[in-house]
């Protein structure tokens, strides 16, 4: 390797080593600029003949930091953050667009459903948002702002609660146990969880099983079944009439929704303000 060269590399080179280094190869990168991998190869053996040492390992499955890689890349994501940051806070316009992805029933129910609030607080803010199609699917996603679905634990991101999931049996009017019970299958506490705190569904048969808290309520709508079905979800439908909560209790759980971001992401004043009035219009 070439001896070092004095001073401060160009920006790019570190931006682009940056991304390598926290997406784990050239390709993520690459994707992440819009560049060739060749490129931002290119790019990074310059940074590395500008400090005089290997920043990366390359090997036929892909590519490992060194040991001054790992060393070099905190610094160099501090660095970034706090210019990004400053400049942001110095120089920066108040942001026009805030962009949020979620599940689509999530986005249906907690953010367009409770957007009008913050539109009306924010009127030179434009809201995107972004379908996943499954909760595995949310690492991938490049829209760092999200609302997920869980106990608000996520490496590497702060988590803020916009609702707490609690369930109760729910169903259309006029329909009750006779129509049966509607099964939900996944994460959540269900029927038999429910029994347990000392209710009786009237010997009600499971006549339906759905793997959705979205299908689930939309059975319940259709007059299918009495639904265990989220209260959050459910706000609009029990709200308008279009579902009723039996007169039984409620149960809550462990988990909620969450809005989330990475941890480094809202170092500019003018963002974070911007989310803290998002989550709270959402919040209402």
């Amino acid at each position: 390797m070439a001896k070092a060269r004095i001073g401060l590399p160009p920006l790019d080179w570190l931006r682009v080593f940056e991304a390598a280094g926290r997406l784990g190869g050239f390709a993520a990168a690459a994707r992440e600029f819009g560049l060739t991998q060749a490129a931002v190869s290119q790019r990074i053996g310059n940074l590395e003949t500008w400090l005089g040492r290997a920043l990366f390992i390359r090997g036929p499955r892909g590519v490992t930091l060194t040991i001054e890689g790992e060393s070099y890349l905190p610094l160099v994501q501090a660095s970034l953050t706090a210019l990004e940051r400053n400049t942001e806070d110095l120089f920066g316009t108040a942001p026009r667009e805030l962009r949020v992805a979620g599940l689509p029933s999530h986005v249906q129910t907690l953010v367009v459903a409770r957007a009008g609030p913050f539109l009306a607080r924010n009127p030179d803010v434009r809201l995107v948002t972004d379908s996943v199609a499954l909760r595995a699917s949310f690492d991938d996603e490049r829209t760092w702002l999200q609302v997920r679905y869980g106990k608000g634990n996520w490496p590497g991101r702060e988590a803020r609660l916009i609702a707490a999931e609690v369930l109760a049996p729910m169903a259309a009017p006029g329909v009750d146990w006779s129509a049966g019970m509607i099964e939900l299958r996944g994460e959540r506490p269900g029927w038999s969880e429910w029994i347990r705190l000392g209710e009786d569904t009237k010997g009600a048969p499971t006549r339906l099983s759905v793997d959705s808290m979205e299908h689930a309520l939309g059975a319940a709508e259709a007059g299918l079944g009495v639904v265990l079905g989220s209260i959050p979800l459910a706000r609009a439908a029990l709200a308008s009439g279009r579902l009723y909560r039996l007169d039984l209790p409620e149960m809550p759980t462990r988990d909620g929704y969450w809005l989330t971001w990475p941890a480094d992401r809202l170092g500019a004043r003018r963002m974070r303000t911007l989310v803290e009035s998002f989550h709270a219009a959402i919040c209402e």
